[in-house]
């Protein structure tokens, strides 16, 4: 009856991505129900979260019908209290070494209910510094995948003084490219994975060759173009939902098992793979910038085009490299990101534009070395202040720290002042 109430009444898990699959229940505690206790179900490479409403209720959407772990988090629950063991649904039991972790199953329909009782006990829990190491690690995977993203947007304003919207669709690409290759084409991921990156510096460079500098040639401004950007996104957006449908898919390997490393802190191969992937790309793309011609040429045009342009560089030809290598990077986030999601969706690179902008414009518009800087920084922050605040709330303390930086330097951490006058 709590689940087939009127739909002018919110039902908890509103503002997930909604499927036709889902955990659901009341949580309460002698007699009487218990809201803003958070709920997480994490399996098969999915993790979601949500919290109880005034009436104790809650629901977590997952992509398919599988094996997951529900979690009660038992620091939001009143002072010494605990899901009581005795009072569980039939078919479940705690895991081993907690009182508030689940081994949960769908049983012949796509949803199941999974009411849950407190009664008074002693938790086992995990200690504040073990949780605050492993939200720094997964801040820094999250912060590096982050930075490819945001090195190629950053060199694109760098050179060109374009606010690439569409940035996020050359995310999104990538993880639709690799999803492409591993399943229908049935390739292995150590194939699919290099071949979506250059499928995605083909359209870096056809999108320059059709769109871009063509449209520059004819007189368009700044302004103009980014409102192009614009559109182009919500084109590309919607076409991969033509294409994919509204669901999510994971990417194979996504639910690998988590490796314990030490304390509680535990990561998958794929996630220390992926570290060490955007460690190698981020070390190569800067040698590329400091000790190559092109490289070289790339930053003389980002801090003078017109001096860059007089001192014989061919600027357009660098803008080309420019559109493919951030195209590139861009599909090579957007893998890594279908990772740390997990799964791949049709809208999933505007997600995190914002936090892309966020790391640009904190490092220092046009800085590939600032936008990476920014790009750490938010993503340890997004991360850690989970610890604190709400976790749908979470982006919008790193978006906080960014305004308070720019109010003190607002040129960015290595962004130069510009003189006035």
């Amino acid at each position: 009856m709590l689940f087939t109430a009127s739909p002018a009444q919110a039902a908890p898990g509103d503002d997930q991505e909604q499927t036709p699959y889902y955990f659901g229940g009341v949580i309460t505690f002698e007699g009487e129900p218990v809201a803003g206790v958070t709920m997480s179900i994490e399996g098969n490479g999915f993790n979601a979260e949500t919290e109880t409403d005034a009436e104790g209720r809650w629901r977590l959407y997952v992509p398919e019908k599988e094996e997951y772990v529900l979690t009660v988090d038992e620091n939001t629950l009143p002072d010494g209290v605990i899901v009581d063991p005795e009072q569980l649904p039939e078919g479940i039991a705690p895991r081993s070494g907690t009182t508030a972790s689940f081994d949960v199953e769908f049983g012949l329909t796509g949803s199941k209910i999974v009411n849950l009782f407190l009664g008074e006990g002693e938790r086992v829990t995990t200690s504040f510094f073990d949780q605050f190491v492993e939200r720094l690690i997964n801040g820094l995977n999250f912060g590096l995948l982050l930075a490819l993203a945001s090195i190629g947007l950053s060199l694109i304003y760098g050179t060109t003084g374009l606010t690439n919207f569409a940035h996020a669709e050359l995310v999104t690409f990538g993880a639709v490219a690799a999803l492409v290759f591993a399943l229908p084409l049935s390739m292995p991921m150590w194939l699919a994975v290099p071949l979506s990156v250059i499928a995605g510096m083909l359209v870096g460079y056809l999108l320059d060759l059709v769109m871009w500098r063509p449209l520059k040639r004819k007189g368009l401004g700044i302004i103009q173009l980014m409102i192009v950007t614009i559109g182009l996104s919500l084109a590309l957006r919607y076409t991969f939902q033509f294409f994919m449908g509204g669901n999510t898919v994971q990417l194979p390997g996504a639910g690998s098992p988590k490796i314990p490393l030490f304390g509680a802190v535990s990561l998958s191969p794929v996630a220390m793979i992926s570290m060490a992937i955007s460690v190698v790309v981020i070390v190569a793309v800067a040698l590329w910038l400091l000790y190559s011609r092109m490289g070289k040429a790339t930053r003389a045009i980002s801090d003078n085009p017109e001096l860059a342009s007089a001192s014989g560089i061919n600027v357009e030809r660098v803008v080309r490299v420019v559109w493919m290598l951030s195209a590139a990077l861009a599909a090579l986030a957007g893998i890594l990101w279908g990772y740390f999601r997990p799964g791949v969706r049709w809208d999933m690179g505007v997600h995190i534009l914002l936090l892309i902008f966020a790391a640009v414009i904190l490092g220092g518009l046009g800085t590939a070395f600032g936008a990476l800087i920014g790009a750490i920084i938010v993503g340890v922050l997004v991360e850690v202040s989970s610890l604190w605040i709400a976790a749908d709330l979470k982006y919008v303390g790193a978006l906080a720290v960014l305004i308070i930086v720019l109010l003190i330097r607002p040129q960015g951490i290595l962004g130069r002042r510009e003189r006035i006058g």
